[in-house]
């Protein structure tokens, strides 16, 4: 980048936040602060160790010294300007939650615009399956955050969570992997009645833990809806096919007719899904233990792969302020209720600037989505809207040309 298109976000950026209020977070105060600016040489990270007292002294700096990123410290701190953590003395911290579309499965082949697709969808995953259902978290405790560049953030306020350190956060990460799970924690052994030749005798049959009148819960709900779906898979192949598969998963070539005639019965797979009842008798914990494995890899939420692990175990991080602009796309660092992220779209409802005609040096090709447009640039001079303009500038894809 250099120095005229420095310049040029520079005094854009400035205007924004000269006429824009950021809505500063709770314990403002209280929150170190730490800024990236275009100007910094390299070697100079980021300009950290900052506190401000009040909201207007945070705008006077924001507009006085616009940054290229703004973070605000996900604890709060006795003296958050201090130049060491010990000094600041941690009072607390907001558990966070990043997810960033980098870490998602099969993102390699995924556009920009499927990447904010598919990466919502794992953020909606998260609040409602995990944090509401699993935790009890409310929603008028959780801020949900779209970063603006490829990802969401939730910043979780509950008192409860406040005073946890790193260990106890880390059991709430373990928690969203799945980390710890095994055969003992999911599946028991039950004794059945069963009709015969030769009359009724007992069996032993395994169900999963944790169902009762009212269904599953949490991680037992999410094994046995894996199963059940996977044994219909399974179920609807041919009979080689379809036992082929089961010894794939560990099952005893002994037991694979009798398996696959009970997998073929739909209210079979209905008392998996409903009822935890898996009705299989045998030696399965090796076929268990596969089943668990696939569960535990499609439902779980990788965090910095679906959820950022150090970020949300981290009491000290730095998280980017909602209503700043993201020096790398230009796009808003847009603060969202549950409700309004239903319909969110990122490259719509995040585009700050406007569509007066900028001119400027593309560098390298590039393909943009902006408003509902596509733009695809070759390199050379050209005037472009100027939010598409800057964009490509933040991407370092673009110099800006007088």
């Amino acid at each position: 980048m250099n120095d005229q298109t420095r310049q040029f976000l520079r005094q854009r950026f400035r205007e924004y936040y000269a006429e824009r209020r950021v809505l500063s977070p709770p314990g403002l105060a209280n929150r170190e602060w730490g800024f990236i600016f275009y100007d910094d040489t390299p070697g100079v990270a980021m300009r950290r160790h900052k506190a401000f007292n009040s909201e207007g002294e945070l705008k006077d700096y924001l507009a006085s010294m616009p940054p290229a990123h703004a973070y605000h410290s996900a604890a709060y701190y006795q003296y958050p300007q201090a130049p060491t953590m010990l000094e600041k003395k941690w009072q607390g911290a907001d558990l966070i939650f990043d997810l960033d579309a980098d870490h998602l499965p099969g993102v390699r082949n995924m556009s920009y615009s499927e990447m904010l697709a598919n990466v919502k969808k794992e953020i909606i995953r998260l609040v409602d399956e995990f944090l509401i259902d699993d935790l009890g978290f409310r929603p008028n405790d959780m801020d949900i955050v779209f970063s603006g560049g490829r990802g969401y953030h939730v910043h979780v306020r509950d008192p409860r969570v406040v005073p946890l350190k790193s260990p106890e956060r880390r059991e709430i990460v373990d928690y969203l992997l799945g980390t710890g799970l095994d055969i003992d924690h999911i599946f028991v052994r039950s004794t059945a009645i069963v009709e015969g030749q030769k009359g009724t005798r007992t069996t032993g049959i395994w169900r999963i833990r944790g169902f009762d009148d009212a269904g599953g819960y949490g991680w037992n709900r999410r094994v046995a809806k894996y199963i059940a779906g996977k044994l219909g898979q399974i179920g609807a192949l041919p009979d080689k096919d379809a036992k082929e598969y089961l010894k794939r998963f560990g099952l005893d070539s002994r037991h694979t007719t009798a398996v696959l005639k009970k997998i073929r019965d739909p209210a079979v797979l209905g008392g998996i899904r409903e009822k935890g009842l898996l009705e299989m008798s045998g030696n399965l914990e090796t076929f268990l233990k596969n089943m668990l494995g696939g569960t535990i890899e499609e439902f779980k939420v990788d965090l910095a792969g679906k959820t950022d692990e150090p970020v949300t175990a981290d009491i000290k991080r730095l998280i980017r302020l909602p209503g700043s602009i993201h020096g790398g796309s230009s796009f808003r660092v847009v603060p969202l209720t549950r409700q309004q992220l239903e319909n969110f779209n990122p490259l719509e409802d995040a585009i700050i600037f406007g569509d007066s005609p900028v001119r400027v040096l593309v560098t390298r090709p590039m393909e943009a989505e902006v408003n509902g447009k596509v733009y695809r640039v070759s390199e050379g001079v050209g005037r472009l809207p100027e939010n598409v303009a800057m964009f490509l500038m933040c991407r370092g894809s673009a110099e800006y040309e007088p």
